[in-house]
Order: structure tokens, then C-alpha cells, then sequence
């Protein structure tokens, strides 16, 4: 773990996959395939690389078949949180993970693609990381290295590496990768059952705890089927 400020991610993995449609009415979306390979295992590798042992992942649509596939894994070591009952969106899944989660974790978003710059992106979020001042530490990307990506951005990012919402109406610099540090205290007064992290960022924000680290690798948004092709496409000439 060395050089690393947690030896454990949350892999968010539950979700319905509904942009993903017709590929996930039969299959989860972290077990579509890209540039040969599930989704799920290019989150997985990426951990592996990086050092990081163990993953927690929460699932619900389809979940046989997606812990089906992760027994078939040797590495990260892969803990279940079973959400079949229930659908507790991102901030609920992490409650719910919290008994095997250390403070700090790593968290990220099951369908992630990225190329790695100088430094993974786990020890990049590991250097910046500082538990006195942040609850949460964010990769973001600026947009020319957000490839497929077509929105207007999520957040602003002051000197010292504090985030701020995009204003409506307006365009951020900003993109959220989907990748994170997280602090147990942003924990701290969750609401109970299904929630959005979004509602613990925001009181971060408002608190001034809640900083980015800016991604210098690539990372690729893959919401739907017609961005598997483009994303391929490059990979293959990575």
C-alpha cells in the first residue's frame, strides 16, 4: 500500500444502467463489455495497479450474475455489499458499506474508464490528501481530457483546491470523474435509507471541505452504447 492513504475502495456497481439501454436489459452495466472486457474489471484493474487490495461492491440489478463474475477474480479481494433489497443510491450504498470501510476509502463509480498521467490516480488523490482540512477528495477533469463528454461541467476549483457547484447557466471548467477520497466525517449525520452523496458534498462545500485534485491522465465518459465505439477507439491506440 505504499504510498497510498487507504488500502480499500467502494466500487459502486448497483445501479440500473438505464442510458445504457438495450446493453444492460439482460446484463448489469458494469459487465458490458469495452475494448474487450467488462466495465467492471477495467475499475478493478486499475485498483490492482494502483495497490489497492480490497474492494467493496455493492450490488443490486442482476447481482448473481454480477458476483458471479467477481468470484471468478484473484485480486483486488472483493467484499459484497448487498443492496438486492433495496436501491440506496450512491450516499446510501456508502452507508450501508461503512462497517468495511477504513477512514480513509476510495470510492468510484463501477463503469469508469481512464488512462492513468504521470501517476495513478489513486496516488495522486493519496499526495493531495489532507484529513485536517478535507471530507472528501475529488478527481476532477478539466474538459479537453474528458473524452466524450458533452455537458457543461460540475464544479469550479478555487487555488487551494476547494470546489464549488457550477452556477446555472453557466459552464464549469470541471468535470467529477466519478473518483474519490472520502473522509468517515463526511458521513457523520447521514440520512437514513436511499440518498444521493450529493447532499453530503454540498454541506462539505458549504463547510469548505470539499477539494478537488485535477486528473492529468484521460478519462472517458461511457453512459451509453454509442460511446463504446469512440472509447475503443482510442484505447486501442493508448
Amino acid at each position: 500500500m505504499t504510498g497510498l492513504a487507504s488500502d480499500t475502495a467502494m466500487v459502486m456497481a448497483a445501479g440500473l444502467g438505464k442510458r445504457m439501454r438495450p446493453l444492460t436489459a439482460t446484463q448489469p452495466k458494469p459487465m458490458v463489455r469495452v475494448a474487450g472486457k467488462p466495465l467492471i474489471d477495467h475499475a478493478l484493474d486499475r485498483l490492482v495497479d494502483a495497490g489497492v487490495a480490497r474492494a467493496v461492491v455493492n450490488v443490486h440489478y442482476l447481482a448473481d450474475a454480477l458476483e458471479a463474475h467477481l468470484a471468478s477474480r484473484g485480486a483486488p479481494g472483493v467484499v459484497i455489499s448487498d443492496e438486492r433489497a433495496e436501491l440506496l443510491e450512491t450516499g446510501g450504498g456508502m452507508v450501508k458499506a461503512l462497517p468495511h470501510l477504513p477512514d480513509p476509502f476510495f470510492c468510484l463509480n463501477a463503469d469508469n474508464i481512464w488512462l492513468d498521467g504521470p501517476n495513478s490516480a489513486f496516488h495522486d488523490l493519496s499526495r493531495r490528501w489532507n484529513p485536517a482540512e478535507m471530507d472528501a477528495l475529488l478527481l476532477v477533469v478539466p474538459h479537453p481530457r474528458a473524452l466524450n463528454f458533452r455537458g457543461e461541467g460540475d464544479f469550479t476549483m478555487d487555488p487551494l483546491g476547494r470546489l464549488k457547484r457550477r452556477r446555472p447557466g453557466r459552464v464549469a471548467p470541471y468535470i467529477y470523474t466519478g473518483i474519490q477520497l472520502v473522509s468517515h466525517r463526511l458521513l457523520r449525520d447521514a440520512p437514513d435509507g436511499k440518498f444521493s452523496t450529493n447532499i453530503l458534498w454540498d454541506r462539505a462545500a458549504g463547510e469548505g471541505r470539499l477539494f478537488g485534485a485535477a486528473f492529468t491522465g484521460l478519462w472517458f465518459e461511457v453512459g451509453t452504447p454509442q460511446a463504446i465505439a469512440p472509447t475503443e477507439e482510442v484505447l486501442r491506440s493508448a
